[in-house]
């Protein structure tokens, strides 16, 4: 097997962010905890994933602190999964990916889940990048700078 190479010291967002979330165990662990998944045992059936695996990528969501662990609600001595502020940050991601699979992933009628606003039951517009006077901006408009 491959070793896996740490990208924590890049000097590029996107290269830190998928050293964190990168792999498809842990966003789908964030999409189940947004959809309410909280338990162990929820992530794993909703998942199919092995035990082994399911540990290691939930640890290391909470070691960099987009899940948090706490006591169960119920008083029983399981534990809960649950989304941070860094965690709930990963929403529009989350989103983006949902929509961009929707487009891209799926023929003509074939049947898929679909992301709705709980209190009107309608789909969400599809996301956009805007510039900071609400511009839509698409990857032509944009470049990378490099700061110190």
């Amino acid at each position: 097997m491959v070793k896996r190479v740490s990208m924590k010291a890049a000097d590029c967002p996107v290269a830190r962010s998928l050293d964190v979330i990168g792999d498809w165990w842990s966003l789908l662990i964030v999409r189940d905890a947004f959809d309410g998944v909280r338990r162990f045992g929820e992530f794993q059936k909703s998942l199919g994933i092995s035990k082994g695996i399911l540990t290691s990528r939930l640890l290391a969501l909470v070691e960099f602190g987009v899940l948090a662990v706490e006591p169960a609600s119920d008083g029983s001595a399981w534990q809960n999964y649950v989304l941070t502020p860094k965690g709930e940050g990963l929403f529009p991601m989350i989103v983006a990916l949902r929509q961009w699979g929707e487009v891209f992933c799926y023929e003509k009628g074939e049947a898929h889940s679909i992301l709705i606003e709980r209190k009107t039951g309608k789909s969400l517009a599809p996301l956009r990048v805007r510039s900071s006077s609400g511009r839509v901006l698409d990857a032509r408009d944009t470049l990378v700078k490099k700061i110190s």
